[in-house]
């Protein structure tokens, strides 16, 4: 995908002169190093390919359609989180999309708004009352509504056991009404497993888990067309996926600092930042204060419980470059405290200074801001890189 100016972002939202470079852009902002991000999605792309799955991005990460297109270069086949993506990704051509949230009653208008033109669209459901009213609905208005039962790998969120006695009759009520799709399972507890041998065991027990539950399905005669898994980590660690068809994952595009945590990537690896410019300073308590805060930065505080406390984020230099043992330690609503750690000293770092943060959680920070300004960082270290493109999110649900 080319990173042409595509419109140019502006310093304020709504107004003001062009940005062309970090150095342009009212403070905070969201910047996505695209060299990064491609090769993210290559990686990935590469080990599905070896593993003989298909691979469907998640985009609740970026939630971008532009961003989505780095994976293929045209519209293609991805997960969504809300139906305001779908409806957005819909829009931008995408017409092959899982919707991995179970659904409810409410929301099938939108979700047969969607069939009507023709996108198909997987719903996610894990129980006989959400089975009935998705059967009723199909029904209703003479449609199929193609359905995923969700399976509970790991205990960490919604789903049935692959052992569930009401496995087969849920898919039973999908079958008879033309909506059986298949079965999903995503490995949630992968985020906390601290090694590559418990990354590995945690993509065995997701792909025997949604291995066994379609083997039921297909035991009790009903036909199973996807057998789906996938998160971030389990993705990468995944050495045999015999009997599955395809693998979600999305943090994968822009990884963070929880992934590098548990060593899914390196540093360097890292596509999103935050540009941030220090106002003003505390000697006497250490700290450097900048104008982002959890309101640019998220509040989330993901590697609080790895080996590697990262506060709210490693600091880097406006071209990328990290500043050793500078820490962004704070966080207000629209101030954040930076300090150096393991008897560092603090950098001299006048008013004015833009600085970048690395996130903890890609999905927390991206969702703080409206779009990313996109820079290429195989074009070389500058001090004030390229914005060559502005990349709209999708907000809300």
């Amino acid at each position: 995908m080319s990173t042409a100016p595509s419109p140019a972002p502006s310093s304020r939202a709504g107004s003001g002169p062009a940005a062309r470079t970090l150095a342009d852009a009212d403070t905070p902002f969201a910047v996505v190093d695209v060299h990064r991000a491609r090769r993210n999605i290559a990686r990935l792309r590469e080990r599905a390919d070896r593993l003989g799955v298909a691979l469907r991005p998640h985009v609740k990460t970026a939630k971008s359609p532009d961003a989505a297109l780095l994976h293929d270069g045209s519209p293609g086949p991805v997960t969504v989180s809300t139906l305001a993506e779908a409806e957005a990704f819909a829009d931008a051509g995408h017409s092959d999309l899982t919707y991995a949230v179970g659904i409810e009653p409410h929301k099938l208008p939108r979700v047969i708004a969607l069939a009507r033109r023709g996108v198909t669209l997987r719903l996610l459901l894990d129980s006989t009352e959400q089975a009935t009213f998705v059967a009723a609905a199909a029904r209703e208005a003479g449609i199929a509504l193609p359905t995923q039962i969700e399976i509970d790998c790991d205990g960490h969120r919604g789903g049935l056991e692959p052992d569930a006695s009401g496995l087969t009759g849920i898919g039973r009520i999908l079958h008879d009404a033309g909506c059986l799709d298949g079965v999903l399972t995503h490995a949630g507890e992968s985020y906390f497993c601290r090694t590559a041998e418990e990354q590995r065991e945690a993509a065995r027990n997701e792909r025997d888990a949604a291995v066994t539950a379609a083997g039921r399905l297909r035991a009790a005669g009903l036909p199973v067309a996807t057998v789906s898994v996938g998160s971030t980590p389990t993705a990468h660690a995944a050495d045999d996926l015999t009997g599955i068809t395809e693998l979600r994952a999305g943090n994968y595009v822009f990884f963070d600092l929880v992934m590098a945590g548990l060593g899914v990537c390196d540093l360097a690896d890292l596509a999103l930042s935050v540009v941030v410019t220090v106002i003003g300073h505390r000697p006497e308590y250490g700290w450097i204060v900048t104008d982002g805060g959890w309101m640019a930065m998220s509040r989330d505080r993901g590697t609080a419980v790895q080996a590697q406390d990262q506060g709210y984020g490693l600091v880097t230099d406006l071209s990328g470059a990290l500043i050793p043992d500078l820490v962004m330690t704070a966080a207000s609503q629209e101030h954040g405290t930076l300090t150096a750690r393991n008897g560092a000293v603090l950098p001299e770092l006048p008013i004015g200074t833009r600085l970048r943060v690395l996130p903890n959680h890609a999905c927390a920070t991206a969702a703080q801001h409206h779009g990313y300004h996109v820079i290429d960082g195989s074009r070389g270290t500058t001090a004030a890189p390229a914005v060559e493109a502005y990349w709209p999110r999708v907000t809300g649900w």
